[in-house]
């Protein structure tokens, strides 16, 4: 049957009593003489279940308190200040074990390393029956946290055996696109190229307005960008400028396609997510826009540029790109998308206004060298 911390404290407090019964007998009688006992039963009061027992027979209780009452007149001669503490700090344990106090492993071990101290301090034998009593708890304690241990992991292995019987694999969850499990699946096929898509090149993923928006998940972001296109190209607020700066793969391009989508002449009823678009917005129906795709990624991309624009704003220049923008959007300048309408702005160190001409010029040692989507 097991021992509990309450029956090891209490045995504990034996072994006190009988090594320090000897050591107060022993020294009130060097200081009392035939008075020893008449002296003690003084100090700690006419109790009458001592009045016919020697010091040495008394509970753990009375000797207790009988040093800490005579500590100046007995025991400071030969015991110091921590042996003190240990009187103080013991009573405390017995008062306690009385009582049936409940006790933890840290408790008892602590109760008795104090036991064990003090009656090595009066040189009492019972000081090794107390450290033997220790190092068996320190066993059980050990013993207990390797059984811990040991429940906890294969509490794990039953948790992770009951999880992989209920779930089920991936594949049965989620079913790949047919070109994905077929293995045709080309990851240059799903990359978003501006430029292609203005020259009708690419995917439907891509290239169909409809497709697009029925394949996007409109983020929060994205759904603020269009909102923002829409109230500004319709006079009713928005920014005029919107810088996208985001990491590689952050969606710059994704966001210039759909609002190169939005204003491409289909239904917003007919683009999936617009009507929501539209609601917030305010707008019953989405203003006209001329877009302007400008991509610096050869020596040849402003005469590219140039071939798609009026040519009242064609440029003479074949590294500069000139168009009238009236009430248009252009997309695809250095991380910006500018909403240009009647109020003058500064745009490329010229003026911006709904019937000028965007100028947008650079070194030619400089082109084929800047990605796209970067001019």
């Amino acid at each position: 049957m097991a021992v509990t911390n309450h029956e090891r404290i209490g045995k504990a407090l034996e072994l006190l009593r009988a090594g320090l019964g000897a050591f107060i007998e022993r020294e009130f009688t060097s200081a009392y003489r035939d008075q020893a006992h008449a002296a003690a039963l003084h100090i700690v009061g006419e109790d009458r279940q001592l009045l016919g027992k020697p010091i040495a027979a008394w509970d753990a209780a009375a000797l207790l308190r009988l040093m800490w009452d005579a500590w100046n007149d007995i025991f400071r001669k030969t015991l110091g200040h921590a042996e003190r503490s240990l009187v103080s700090e013991l009573r405390e344990v017995r008062n306690a074990w009385a009582h049936q106090g409940t006790f933890s492993s840290d408790d008892a071990y602590r109760a008795m390393d104090s036991a064990a101290r003090l009656l090595s301090a009066v040189s009492s034998p019972q000081a090794e029956d107390i450290e033997t009593m220790k190092m068996e708890l320190l066993r059980v304690r050990f013993d207990e946290q390797v059984r811990g241990e040991k429940r906890k992991k294969s509490l794990g292995k039953v948790i992770e055996s009951a999880a992989a019987e209920s779930l089920k694999p991936w594949r049965e969850v989620v079913t790949p696109h047919p070109d994905v499990a077929s293995g045709r699946y080309q990851q240059a096929e799903f990359a978003a190229d501006l430029w292609q898509v203005h020259l009708g090149q690419g995917t439907d993923e891509y290239r169909d307005p409809v497709e697009f928006f029925r394949r996007t998940y409109l983020t929060e972001s994205l759904k603020q960008l269009l909102v923002d296109a829409v109230q500004r190209l319709s006079g009713s607020g928005g920014d005029p400028v919107v810088q996208l700066q985001t990491n590689f793969g952050g969606g710059k391009t994704h966001s210039m396609l759909a609002l190169y989508h939005l204003f491409s002449g289909v239904a917003p009823s007919e683009l999936a997510g617009m009507d929501a678009v539209m609601q917030e917005a305010g707008a019953k129906k989405l203003p006209k826009a001329q877009r302007v795709v400008p991509v610096a990624r050869s020596s040849s991309a402003a005469i590219r540029a140039k071939a798609f624009l009026p040519p009242s704003c064609q440029a003479s220049s074949p590294h500069s790109v000139r168009t009238t923008v009236p009430s248009g959007l252009v997309t695809g300048l250095p991380g910006e998308i500018r909403f240009p309408t009647s109020t003058t702005r500064r745009t490329f160190g010229s003026a911006l206004t709904p019937t000028s001409c965007i100028t947008a010029s650079m070194p030619a040692s400089s082109l084929g060298a800047v990605p796209e989507n970067r001019w």
